[in-house]
């Protein structure tokens, strides 16, 4: 008879182990399929953040280079707000025009009289919608994405006024 007992309590001992090996195998087979999810919505998060604060720095970097005394405006051409750059190299005149168009920041750097428009330029970076106001010397830069963020840059060369 104890036999019978012995083996059963062997029997209950191995499979309460493979009961509980099972369990761990579960809990970490869920803790690896919920972490790869934390994982993708982080990432996808980060990278939307990336985009956005990425064109509002191109955009504001580009304006501090080209703070010239009368020389950054913004126009509208085909529907889409242009930020106008103007330079002179040499003897000629050169126009940086930054705008958002399909779902993308573009650039074109062309002579003032070229005839080139916005189905011309390059592309920068793929972001959501960016849009541009100017106030006086005030530029005001808004992203419209999940996280979107807002850049209001003071033009600092305002011509004669600044003298």
């Amino acid at each position: 008879m104890s036999g019978k007992v012995n083996r059963r309590g062997r029997m209950a001992g191995v499979l309460f182990t493979i009961l509980l090996f099972l369990v761990f195998v579960l809990c970490a087979l869920f803790s690896v399929l919920i972490g790869g999810r934390v994982y993708e919505n982080i990432n996808a998060r980060t990278e939307n953040t990336y985009r956005e604060d990425v064109a509002l720095s191109y955009i504001a970097n580009k304006v501090r280079q080209g703070d010239e005394a009368g020389k950054v405006s913004l126009t509208e051409t085909d529907g889409i707000t242009v930020l106008k750059l103007e330079q002179k190299i040499q003897d000629s005149v050169y126009v940086t025009d930054i705008y958002y168009r399909d779902g993308r920041l573009w650039e074109l750097f062309t002579d003032a009289g070229s005839g080139l428009g916005v189905g011309d330029g390059n592309e920068i970076l793929e972001c959501s919608a960016v849009s541009m106001e100017m106030t006086g010397r005030l530029l005001h830069i808004k992203t419209e994405g999940e996280s979107g963020g807002s850049l209001w840059l003071t033009l600092r060369s305002g011509g004669p006024e600044d003298e």
